[in-house]
């Protein structure tokens, strides 16, 4: 294992990025002009990007030095202002969510009957530039209804979009990353995304607005970049500047703090906010790295009420109902399988319980992952939504970090289990998948950012020395190598460089969802 201290960034941070092959031309190889389309929008907001980037890191490093993130003194935010939320999107009960390169996939949770469904270019897919251009592909198709995949458990039967009101969204990447490739510069990812997407679709052919989620805000200032994007893209599009909507993942630590103040920005645009925990629980370990205090359990003996999650439950609806605003929920990781009856059972009873909780928090709906799980997913929210109804008496500036003692357990074979899994998870995505269901439970970047942190943590404060954790990896990879999965042609190798890989970005601190 490196030698660098756990966790540790090194001084010069290098953005990760998706890279176009080698001699991609954007004005050969994308659709004609696209070129000039593009070429304004990145010059009026990579600078920006790269900004916010930076911020981040000052913000991330003053916490580790013991400075914490706050809540911002009230002011217009906080003020009666309210959206008028649209007919179209109403009801957002369940909004299912899968990788937009995985056309399969994505027909069957937009024919799974789900009020809504989000089809995703970040944290489920591989950050690959063909990928991303066949995710995009697959959105556009999409949205006309015209996606299809063929069914080879069905004797090779072609299976198409059955017509719905589900509403559908597009998950682009998030500010942390850029794309390589365009130009000699990196340009935003998010903004190329967009863009693409926005530039291929016919706006007259859909049945409601271009609707966007947002991953991975840390700030309330990221929210007017986003803001002058989406007015930018509309204005190149000959569309009104508010005609693309929103809505934005609460997934980082310092960005709980400031949610209203984001929403406030970017109210033209905004419909929502969504608790993604997932990656809020990565941030939360990431910005209290250094506080003995704060070293998580075993993650999967955290249980889904869990004060800091509740504490931002509470907040999360109470800022949304304020201003009209929905308020979703996040996913449930662990999966039904129908081939394994008792696990199948407790998936669904877990689901059920976590669904039954978000919707006593007066959240509107939540995230699925799996076709099986919309029905009872939506039978726990009333239709169409909460009304934004507000509980009495609630805190909208709760603590965000109560005391995580006696919550769980800290094991070495927890940490073992998060070494396997993040070798497993690696070796998916040097596959090509960025989400893999292991163990009954669907990994993505955010849970794989958790194992990593978590390591890297629990390796900072003592509970394992470095050799421990190199043992750890050494131990855990000869298991898989053991496997009959490791035993095809070139899967051996695979599964090394995905053990280095992972050791490698823990050591160096490396701690975004890459």
């Amino acid at each position: 294992m490196q030698t660098t201290r756990p966790g540790v960034a090194p001084a010069e941070h290098v953005p990760p990025m998706s890279r176009a092959p080698a001699g991609f031309s954007i004005e050969r190889d994308l659709p004609a002009g696209f070129a000039g389309f593009y070429r304004s929008l990145h010059d009026a907001f990579a600078e920006r990007q790269q900004q916010a980037v930076a911020v981040r890191r000052r913000v991330l490093e003053a916490s580790r030095a013991g400075i914490r993130p706050q809540y911002r003194p009230a002011g217009n935010a906080q003020s009666g202002w309210r959206i008028e939320l649209p007919d179209w999107v109403r009801d957002q009960r369940n909004q299912m969510t899968g990788p937009a390169d995985d056309a399969e996939l994505c027909v069957k949770l937009l024919n799974s009957g789900a009020p809504g469904v989000m089809i995703d270019l970040e944290d489920s897919m591989a950050n690959e530039f063909a990928r991303t251009l066949q995710g995009i592909d697959n959105a556009v198709a999409a949205y006309y209804g015209e996606l299809t995949f063929v069914d080879r458990k069905r004797d090779g039967k072609v299976v198409a979009i059955a017509p719905s009101s589900t509403v559908l969204w597009t998950r682009v990447r998030g500010l942390h990353l850029s794309q390589a490739g365009i130009y000699p510069e990196p340009t935003p990812a998010a903004l190329f995304d967009l863009a693409l997407l926005a530039y291929k679709l016919d706006f007259a052919r859909l049945r409601h607005p271009l609707a966007i989620y947002i991953p991975k805000s840390e700030s309330a200032g990221e929210a007017l970049w986003w803001r002058d994007v989406f007015a930018a893209v509309a204005r190149a599009k000959g569309l009104d500047p508010h005609a693309i909507k929103a809505m934005a993942l609460v997934e980082a630590f310092p960005f709980a703090f400031e949610i209203e103040e984001f929403a406030y920005n970017l109210r033209d645009h905004l419909l929502g906010l969504n608790l993604g925990r997932w990656d809020y629980m990565a941030s939360l370990i990431d910005f209290t790295f250094e506080d003995p205090a704060w070293v998580l359990p075993d993650r999967n003996t955290i249980p889904h009420d869990v004060a800091f999650f509740q504490n931002l439950r509470e907040r999360i609806p109470e800022v949304s109902h304020r201003h009209g605003l929905l308020a979703v929920g996040g996913m449930t990781a662990l999966f039904p399988d129908r081939s394994d009856p008792e696990l199948n059972a407790r998936a669904l009873a877990v689901l059920e319980a976590d669904k039954r909780n978000e919707a006593r928090s007066l959240f509107d709906g939540a995230w699925t992952g799996h076709p099986d799980q919309n029905a009872i997913a939506v039978a726990q929210f009333p239709a169409p939504n909460q009304g934004f109804a507000r509980k009495p008496g609630a805190n909208a500036t709760p603590d965000l970090l109560p005391p995580v003692t006696g919550v769980g357990e800290r094991t070495e074979a927890g940490t073992r289990a998060a070494v396997r899994t993040t070798i497993r998870y690696r070796h998916g995505y040097l596959s090509g998948l960025g989400a893999s269901l292991l163990d009954g439970y669907m990994e993505d970047l955010a849970t794989d950012r958790i194992y990593r942190l978590m390591i890297a943590q629990r390796s900072r404060h003592g509970m394992h020395a470095a050799a421990d954790v190199t043992r750890f990896f050494d131990e855990e990879l000869a298991r898989l190598l053991g496997e009959p999965a490791a035993q095809s042609p070139g899967e051996r190798e695979r599964f090394v460089e995905a053990r280095r890989q992972t050791e490698t970005m823990i050591a160096r601190g490396y701690n975004d969802p890459v």
